[in-house]
């Protein structure tokens, strides 16, 4: 009974998400009450394992059957129990909400509104028109490299929230088309989010539950996303470049633009820069130094607002709270449907790929999820495919024992799901802030605009990120 409570509640509150008839927050909020109403703290939270893993005698008896594994079972046993203890002694939502994600969320947000106080982003949109000398296909292609690698470090949602004004402002006074401009900077924000572990939400969720650090994210995605990049420019440009041609005026009048008068405070601009760069510096050793990614952000946060002249009220105050709130209701959803079976069972739906070639399941899993990101919004996606994807990589027995194939899975749900993002107008945040920001300057996206602009570069992205997913498994098996 508890099952179907469960799932009746998981697909409803996706359902309403995905509707948008209520606000994504409240619908996520309400499903994550009717499930510690009811299942969270039902006796199914007695019979099933944290997690959703099998229950600890279900492991004990897998260990009996095989010796080789049986002091890494023991040690998995008794971190369970450790694990059980520990979250009986937490409250609600501490024990069934991912903080780990919240925080680092939380943490970069503040980091990136205490620079954006500063006029940074706005300087780096008027430089790259004015580096671009007013050519609009090279002004695209800059702000497109320059909105990608701020995405990468950044919230890619702040990102376009400061850069698509300044495009805006650069397309009236080119005379020029703005939509093409704000598109391909959205895309771009998709695109380069990919490469690291904070770029893009749904990458702290694999991160967190895969145990990939920051600096694993860069080795293994950054390299593959700058190259994305260099093809998605390539293209832009020529496609663009006789299209879009205008005078010399106009040219003459991006020139004349002072980028040094965007910059309000140039004090905070200094020192917020060098905490950003100590933080970066963070997520790179944090695998290293045994330190979770939110501690990171919230020491980066919190030296920003010691050491920057800031209202801290303010600070806080511009915190996209709605975000937070509703990753902890997703994560909170999830989560009673993992204690319910739920996901213990979509991942048994898989039990037909067990004897097929771990590269077939892996692109099987890329394309289902690229295009389930595009349909659901890639962050909704992600907080249940993990959970899926981790109860599979239990039970198959191709990727069992082998770590480098079970990342090289990780690697490409984490490549499906941003890259699919891009696909339609709900399948990430920063498409929907573009169409919020693009409306109120008159110019209206429409589902089906977005969808011509987004479909072909999701296809494309998502061949190459396959290419690239067959060559790694390759490499890794000879």
């Amino acid at each position: 009974m508890l099952f179907w409570y469960a799932m009746i509640v998981f697909f409803g509150t996706y359902i309403l998400i995905a509707s948008e008839k209520v606000h994504k927050t409240v619908a996520a909020l309400l499903g994550a009450m009717l499930m510690l109403i009811v299942v969270l703290e039902g006796p199914v939270h007695e019979n099933v394992g944290q997690s959703g893993h099998a229950p600890i005698t279900e492991v004990i008896e897998h260990a009996l059957d095989s010796l080789q594994q049986r002091s890494q079972l023991r040690a998995e046993v008794t971190r369970k129990f450790e694990q059980s203890e520990r979250y009986t002694r937490l409250d609600m939502f501490a024990r069934y909400a991912n903080f780990d994600v919240v925080f680092t969320l939380a943490g970069m947000m503040i980091l990136v509104n205490i620079l954006s106080g500063t006029g940074l982003f706005q300087f780096i949109a008027i430089k790259c028109a004015k580096f671009a000398r007013g050519s609009p296909t090279r002004t695209m292609v800059l702000l497109v490299l320059a909105t990608a690698i701020l995405s990468a470090f950044l919230d890619n949602v702040t990102t376009i929230l400061l850069v698509a004004p300044v495009t805006l402002l650069v397309a009236t006074e080119l005379d020029v088309p703005p939509l093409p401009f704000l598109m391909a900077e959205t895309i771009a924000s998709n695109i380069g989010g990919t490469a690291t572990l904070i770029g893009d939400p749904p990458n702290l969720i694999i991160g967190s539950i895969a145990n990939l650090n920051f600096l694993s994210f860069i080795i293994n995605l950054l390299p593959f996303i700058a190259i994305l990049l260099v093809l998605y420019c390539f293209v832009l440009w020529h496609h663009y470049r006789r299209r879009m041609i205008v005078t010399v005026d106009k040219r003459a009048r991006i020139m004349d633009l002072d980028e040094r008068q965007a910059i309000t405070d140039p004090v905070n601009l200094r020192r917020g820069c060098i905490v950003m760069a100590f933080t970066i510096g963070g997520f790179l050793i944090h695998g290293m130094m045994h330190i979770q990614p939110c501690v990171v952000a919230m020491s980066g946060a919190t030296a920003g607002m010691l050491c920057c002249r800031v209202n801290v009220d303010h600070a806080l105050e511009k915190i996209e709270w709605s975000t937070l709130f509703f990753f902890t209701g997703l994560f909170i959803v999830v989560n009673g449907a993992d204690h319910a079976g739920v996901m213990a069972y979509f991942g048994s739906l898989l039990k037909f790929t067990h004897h097929w070639n771990p590269l077939l399941v892996i692109l099987l899993v890329m394309w289902i999820s690229g295009i389930g990101a595009a349909i659901t919004n890639n962050v909704s996606y992600t907080a249940a495919m993990v959970t899926i994807i981790a109860a599979f990589l239990h039970q198959a027995p191709l990727f069992q024992g082998n770590l480098e194939i079970q990342h090289l899975m990780w690697w490409g749900l984490a490549l499906s799901v941003c890259l699919g993002g891009n696909g339609t107008l709900v399948g990430a945040a920063a498409n929907l802030v573009t169409a919020g920001i693009a409306g109120k300057a008159g110019i209206h996206i429409s589902f089906r605009d977005y969808l011509r602009y987004g479909a072909p570069v999701t296809l494309g992205t998502m061949i190459v990120a396959s290419l690239y997913i067959i060559g790694r498994y390759f490499l890794l098996c000879h």
